[in-house]
């Protein structure tokens, strides 16, 4: 995670941009006390869309968990796509 000031962010903003959508980094920017702006990436936030709606409701919840568990049971195959 990165963090900077307003002012350091104005004289740097490519390269900041640069380090969060290729390293995939949070950038903090301080405006004051208990303000501030985040910046991520288009790949990190639609992750974080994603996880949310998975997330958005118990029965998504509980077969997510459920896979989970499979797994580090060993309970899991694989299938092959079929290829036209």
């Amino acid at each position: 995670m990165l963090s900077t000031s307003i002012s350091d962010f104005r004289k740097d903003i490519k390269s900041y941009f640069d380090r969060v959508t290729e390293n995939f980094e949070t950038l903090i920017i301080n405006r004051g006390k208990d303000k501030g702006v985040v910046i991520m990436s288009l790949t990190e936030y639609n992750s974080l869309l994603s996880t949310q709606h998975e997330l958005s409701s118990k029965e998504n919840e509980r077969r997510l968990d459920s896979a989970i568990e499979k797994l580090k049971q060993g309970n899991s195959y694989s299938k092959s796509l079929l290829e036209e």
